[in-house]
Protein backbone atom coordinates (compact mmCIF):
# COMPACT_ATOMS: atom_id res chain seq x y z
CA UNK A 1 0.00 0.00 0.00
CA UNK A 2 1.33 3.15 -0.95
CA UNK A 3 2.45 5.80 1.83
CA UNK A 4 -0.44 8.27 0.52
CA UNK A 5 -2.77 5.57 -0.39
CA UNK A 6 -5.46 6.85 2.62
CA UNK A 7 -4.61 10.23 1.44
CA UNK A 8 -5.70 9.39 -2.15
CA UNK A 9 -8.80 7.67 -0.38
CA UNK A 10 -9.62 10.71 1.54
CA UNK A 11 -9.85 12.91 -2.03
CA UNK A 12 -11.61 10.79 -3.50
CA UNK A 13 -14.56 10.94 -1.03
CA UNK A 14 -13.76 14.68 -1.58
CA UNK A 15 -14.35 14.69 -5.44
CA UNK A 16 -17.66 12.48 -4.81
CA UNK A 17 -19.12 14.63 -2.17
CA UNK A 18 -18.18 17.78 -4.41
CA UNK A 19 -19.91 15.98 -6.88
CA UNK A 20 -22.95 15.56 -5.17
CA UNK A 21 -22.66 19.97 -4.37
CA UNK A 22 -22.43 20.48 -7.74
CA UNK A 23 -24.87 18.51 -9.30
CA UNK A 24 -27.41 19.94 -6.44
CA UNK A 25 -26.03 23.62 -7.62
CA UNK A 26 -26.68 23.21 -11.08
CA UNK A 27 -30.44 21.75 -9.87
CA UNK A 28 -31.09 24.57 -8.04
CA UNK A 29 -29.79 27.56 -10.49
CA UNK A 30 -31.06 25.87 -13.67
CA UNK A 31 -34.51 25.74 -11.04
CA UNK A 32 -35.39 22.51 -11.53
CA UNK A 33 -37.20 21.53 -8.66
CA UNK A 34 -38.79 25.18 -8.20
CA UNK A 35 -39.98 27.62 -10.98
CA UNK A 36 -39.12 31.13 -11.16
CA UNK A 37 -41.52 33.12 -9.70
CA UNK A 38 -43.59 35.37 -11.16
CA UNK A 39 -43.38 38.65 -9.22
CA UNK A 40 -40.01 40.46 -10.39
CA UNK A 41 -38.94 41.35 -7.04
CA UNK A 42 -39.09 37.88 -6.47
CA UNK A 43 -37.57 37.03 -9.54
CA UNK A 44 -34.62 39.46 -8.51
CA UNK A 45 -34.09 37.98 -4.95
CA UNK A 46 -33.87 34.42 -7.01
CA UNK A 47 -31.43 36.15 -9.50
CA UNK A 48 -29.08 37.11 -6.32
CA UNK A 49 -29.03 33.72 -4.87
CA UNK A 50 -28.38 32.15 -8.10
CA UNK A 51 -25.62 34.02 -8.32
CA UNK A 52 -24.18 32.72 -5.18
CA UNK A 53 -24.80 29.57 -6.23
CA UNK A 54 -22.93 29.81 -9.07
CA UNK A 55 -19.94 31.16 -7.44
CA UNK A 56 -19.97 28.38 -5.14
CA UNK A 57 -20.42 26.11 -8.06
CA UNK A 58 -17.09 28.13 -9.42
CA UNK A 59 -15.40 27.22 -6.31
CA UNK A 60 -16.48 23.87 -6.34
CA UNK A 61 -15.05 23.23 -9.70
CA UNK A 62 -11.66 25.09 -9.08
CA UNK A 63 -11.41 22.96 -6.02
CA UNK A 64 -12.08 19.66 -7.99
CA UNK A 65 -9.68 20.18 -10.20
CA UNK A 66 -7.14 20.91 -7.70
CA UNK A 67 -8.03 17.20 -6.15
CA UNK A 68 -7.94 15.39 -9.46
CA UNK A 69 -4.32 16.92 -9.73
CA UNK A 70 -3.09 15.85 -6.38
CA UNK A 71 -4.53 12.45 -7.17
CA UNK A 72 -2.15 12.04 -10.09
CA UNK A 73 0.60 13.69 -8.22
CA UNK A 74 0.18 10.95 -5.87
CA UNK A 75 0.00 8.21 -8.71
CA UNK A 76 2.63 9.78 -10.22
CA UNK A 77 5.19 9.41 -7.04
CA UNK A 78 5.28 13.09 -6.92
CA UNK A 79 3.08 13.81 -4.07
CA UNK A 80 4.39 15.73 -1.08
CA UNK A 81 6.84 17.65 -2.71
CA UNK A 82 6.84 21.44 -4.08
CA UNK A 83 5.87 22.28 -7.19
CA UNK A 84 8.00 25.59 -6.86
CA UNK A 85 10.94 24.82 -5.27
CA UNK A 86 11.08 20.93 -4.97
CA UNK A 87 11.72 20.62 -1.21
CA UNK A 88 9.24 18.22 0.97
CA UNK A 89 5.43 19.60 1.96
CA UNK A 90 5.65 19.47 5.73
CA UNK A 91 2.97 16.72 7.10
CA UNK A 92 0.97 19.27 8.81
CA UNK A 93 0.51 21.25 5.71
CA UNK A 94 -0.34 18.46 3.50
CA UNK A 95 -2.90 17.25 6.56
CA UNK A 96 -4.40 21.12 6.13
CA UNK A 97 -4.65 21.16 3.04
CA UNK A 98 -4.70 17.67 0.96
CA UNK A 99 -4.37 18.83 -2.12
CA UNK A 100 -1.96 21.37 -1.91
CA UNK A 101 1.17 21.61 -4.25
CA UNK A 102 3.07 24.08 -2.42
CA UNK A 103 5.05 24.12 0.81
CA UNK A 104 4.23 27.32 3.33
CA UNK A 105 7.53 29.10 1.94
CA UNK A 106 6.36 29.12 -1.63
CA UNK A 107 2.44 29.13 -1.56
CA UNK A 108 3.23 32.80 0.57
CA UNK A 109 5.42 34.15 -1.69
CA UNK A 110 4.01 36.75 -3.85
CA UNK A 111 2.26 36.03 -6.96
Amino acid sequence: MSQYQQVRNNLIDMLEELDERLTKITSDVKHEEQALEQDFEEQATANENDQVLDALGNSARVEVEKIKQAISRIDAGTYGTCASCGETIKPERLAAIPYTHLCISCAEKPA
